[in-house]
């Protein structure tokens, strides 16, 4: 059997007229038409009654995002074993802040500063301030009685108590402003307070002394601080840091250029209203008493050691205010332990000299 040949070409047809796709031939059996008709296909799957691939409705397919997505997230345990993969060490977990301790702020690119107790405290509307308490007062009392024991005894026996002191005050201070270590301006402010003394002991008490050596100790600081490579606001910060850490160890020595009755009644009235400031109570009420009993402590002290009891009185009350005052800075921005143990000791002392020289001399 042949094949039949392909049937004449026919004109087009008018709009409108349908005819029928004419039958094409059939092939010898397993032999492909090698011109079939266009739409064959479509005719044959038009006309089929069952579903196939084409027929059916299918869903469309969304890739995930995990996918898609330019770096695609380090998959958890759950998401490895699903996938077959090795599970890669997930972020830890974020840790809720603990409320009692130090709060951070959220990490960023630029770098936010350190959330501070006292921050957190002005946001909240509660006081930055926490006082030294009753054990930093012991020793400011005991510090306080050493030195006027140490006056009564003499130059060099005053001498030894306030080296301790200065030393003492020079590293509070740094711990204060939240600088440690700071062995170099310690050091350097430690020293300051060694050549106030040395110059006071050759010049005999003189003030001249104490100025001197504070000028010269400034001009050192300005250049130390120069010579760092640190941020210019660094070498800024450690700069009035250290002038003050000096300036505060030097003011110290003026225990040396007071009188020494002066020194005992203004380190007694220190150290009693130190006492008295520790307790409990109301802060206006426990600064009222304090003052009070810095007067009474003056008062008796002035008597005893043959000064009017009305000097001994105003040197203890100028000396009394001025220890609230360095007690205060002491307590300012949630102190540590440390600042209590060194500023909150030392300051009430250090801050007391100069008043203790000024009112020795004027009221005397």
């Amino acid at each position: 059997m042949t094949n039949q040949p392909y049937e004449p070409y026919e004109p087009h047809r008018p709009y409108g007229a349908q005819e029928p796709y004419p039958q094409q031939p059939q092939g010898w059996p397993g032999q492909q038409q090698a011109y079939g008709d266009p739409y064959a296909d479509q005719q044959h799957t038009q006309q089929w009654q069952g579903q196939t691939w084409e027929t059916q409705l299918q869903a469309p397919v969304v890739a995930p995002a995990e996918e898609t997505s330019y770096l695609p997230p380090v998959p958890g345990p759950e998401q490895a074993q699903a996938y077959g993969a090795p599970a890669a060490a997930p972020a830890p977990a974020p840790v809720a802040p603990d409320r009692d301790g130090p709060e951070y702020g959220p990490a960023t690119l630029g770098g936010n500063a350190r959330v501070t107790d006292a921050q957190r405290a002005r946001a909240e509307g509660r006081s930055p301030i926490i006082e030294p308490g009753i054990q930093p007062a012991a020793l400011t009392a005991l510090l306080g009685l050493l030195i006027a024991g140490g006056a009564v005894l003499g130059t060099y026996g005053l001498l030894v108590p306030l080296v301790v002191l200065q030393a003492v005050t020079a590293a509070g201070w740094f711990r204060l402003n939240g600088m440690w270590p700071a062995r170099q301006g310690i050091a350097l402010g430690f020293l300051g307070a060694l050549a106030a003394d040395a110059a006071l002991l050759v010049s005999d008490g003189s003030p001249a002394a104490i100025l001197g050596t504070l000028g010269v100790w400034v001009l050192l600081s300005l250049v130390l601080q120069l010579r760092s490579h640190a941020d210019p606001d660094e070498r800024m910060y450690g700069l009035m840091a250290t002038v003050a850490a000096a300036a505060l160890a030097i003011a110290a020595g003026g225990y040396l250029a007071a009188d020494a009755d002066a020194v005992t009644v203004g380190a007694v009235a220190v150290a009693a209203a130190m006492l008295v400031r520790a307790l409990p109570g109301p802060t206006a009420v426990s600064v009222v008493v304090a003052l009070a009993v810095a007067a009474g402590a003056g008062f008796a002290t002035g008597v005893l050691t043959g000064t009017d009891g009305v000097t001994g009185a105003l040197v203890g009350v100028g000396a009394a205010v001025c220890a609230l005052i360095g007690h205060r800075v002491a307590s300012y921005d949630y102190p540590s332990r440390f600042v209590h143990f060194t500023a909150g000791v030392a300051l009430p002392l250090a801050l007391a000299a100069p008043a203790v020289y000024v009112l020795g001399r004027v009221v005397a």
